[in-house]
């Protein structure tokens, strides 16, 4: 797809994953509801296969090359879960996957991709080495680009977690997402765009890594800081994620590690979810913001649910 997903786009892209994801549940809690003063409804793409929403936009992706440009192959560069997804959605469709990652990614994600049969190429973590490499792979190979997010079909597919929300919870005055690259934030404002117009959309992001905060202030696009825990959240907006971005999402509202990490003890203690720390972040942003949120009905998007637990121990420690 070369041009901005429409409503059509997203029902047709709902139908064709459906056989491939699994329809995450909405969950709610009293409890929650009391400390937010909101009413919460909590879509858990945290149970969603490869455990983040990732398996959406890859499988949509994929789905929508031609035979020929399947067959040869698909191509990426990630250190996390769209690694891991696309794997898995070329796995499924019997073609093959070549997954550029650093040699510093975490042991237990290598891990994960070469169980879907991935073929790892390893480069120095840098952007520029990632790109670099993802070119010489694509040139040998003859496979497809699979952006982690900076492409319409995965943005796509990443809608359709929105749409099964509203299609569950009417009148929901505000729905809130994490925002790192933007491929989630930019599909989940498109969705609500066209299959719930009154809601509001919002965005949390971590203040160590505000650069789509910074962004929707000066009109361009800015560089990520990357100093935050919410690990998944450290990327850049692309060009085509920030236009939808900044016509669609009304305030992106930032939040300290700290706050992060509060906002995940309550969704841990209280509704016993896993959720990490990026797929915090929209209920921590929630909490920061409930004196506007106050009496409302919210829709929050946990993204993902893959934690390092050594590492999360940890931060509960320090908490």
């Amino acid at each position: 797809m070369n041009t901005i997903p429409d409503k059509q786009a997203i029902i047709d892209a709902h139908e064709r994953i459906k056989p491939y994801i699994h329809r995450t549940p909405v969950m709610t809690s009293e409890s929650i509801n009391s400390v937010a003063g909101c009413s919460v409804f909590f879509k858990c793409e945290n149970l969603q296969n490869v455990g983040a929403f990732k398996a959406r936009g890859a499988m949509n992706a994929t789905l929508s090359l031609s035979a020929e440009e399947r067959a040869k192959g698909v191509a990426t560069h990630s250190s996390g879960n769209h690694a891991q997804a696309l794997a898995r959605a070329a796995k499924i469709l019997g073609t093959r996957s070549y997954i550029v990652m650093p040699r510093t990614a975490p042991e237990i994600k290598k891990k994960g991709v070469i169980g879907y049969g991935g073929e790892i190429f390893e480069c120095e973590p840098t952007l520029q080495a990632r790109e670099t490499t993802l070119k010489e792979v694509i040139k040998k190979t003859g496979a497809t680009e699979i952006h982690p997010f900076n492409n319409y079909d995965v943005m796509t597919g990443q809608a359709t977690a929105a749409k099964e929300l509203f299609e569950e919870v009417n009148d929901l005055d505000y729905i809130i997402a994490p925002v790192g690259g933007g491929g989630l934030l930019s599909g989940i404002s498109l969705a609500t765009k066209f299959f719930s117009p009154k809601t509001i959309v919002l965005a949390g992001e971590p203040a160590g890594a505000d650069d789509a905060f910074r962004s929707m202030q000066s009109g361009k696009i800015e560089t990520s800081q990357a100093n935050t825990i919410a690990d998944g959240l450290l990327t850049s907006l692309g060009d085509k994620t920030f236009p939808i971005i900044r016509e669609n999402v009304k305030e992106i509202i930032t939040v300290t590690d700290q706050e992060i990490i509060d906002a995940m003890r309550i969704v841990w203690e209280r509704l016993k979810l896993v959720v990490e720390t990026s797929g915090t972040v929209p209920f921590a942003a929630l909490l920061k913001a409930k004196e506007k949120l106050k009496g409302k009905r919210v829709g929050v998007i946990f993204s993902g649910g893959n934690v390092d637990l050594e590492k999360i121990g940890k931060l509960f420690a320090q908490g």
